[in-house]
């Protein structure tokens, strides 16, 4: 009699397609992840800028409405400022029909290269009590928010 075979255990069948799905799903979870974690940064990265951005618009806007042109000049941004001299904007600004009163319908802040940039949208009151809508840019310059671009 011979002696008997030693005990081996059955081959398991390869799934590779299991594997394959596996470190598919972890690979889109993973993405996912990312995707709302980038989202969720951008979202607070815009309403933090909000509040700052319309106190630069307001601060711009009331300034001029008082006839403080060298406060409102230094709000500018370097591009505006490098377009208007101090006493090229304060004539513009005291030019009839003067800006007397002013109100910030909206406020829009929009990332661009990661860094934000916002949009004021503003009713303008003039002499003589007539009113148009204007848009002022605000931008992020040093530090500090600045007023961009012609706003009147």
């Amino acid at each position: 009699m011979g002696a008997g075979q030693p005990y081996s255990r059955p081959a398991r069948r390869h799934r590779p397609m299991r594997t394959g799905l596996a470190f598919v799903g972890i690979g889109v979870a993973l993405c996912c992840v990312g995707v709302a974690g980038l989202g969720a940064w951008n979202l607070q990265t815009v309403r933090q800028a909000a509040g700052p951005i319309r106190e630069t618009a307001d601060g711009f806007l009331n300034e001029v409405t008082l006839g403080d042109t060298t406060g409102a000049y230094d709000r500018l941004c370097k591009d505006a400022r490098s377009r208007w001299s101090a006493i090229g904007f304060t004539s513009w600004v005291r030019t009839p029909p003067m800006v007397t009163d002013y109100e910030i319908t909206d406020v829009s802040v929009a990332t661009k290269g990661g860094r934000p940039h916002g949009t004021v949208t503003v009713r303008l009151t003039r002499d003589g009590g007539v009113s148009e809508e204007r848009r002022l840019p605000v931008v992020r310059e040093g530090g500090d928010w600045r007023v961009c671009g012609d706003p009147f």
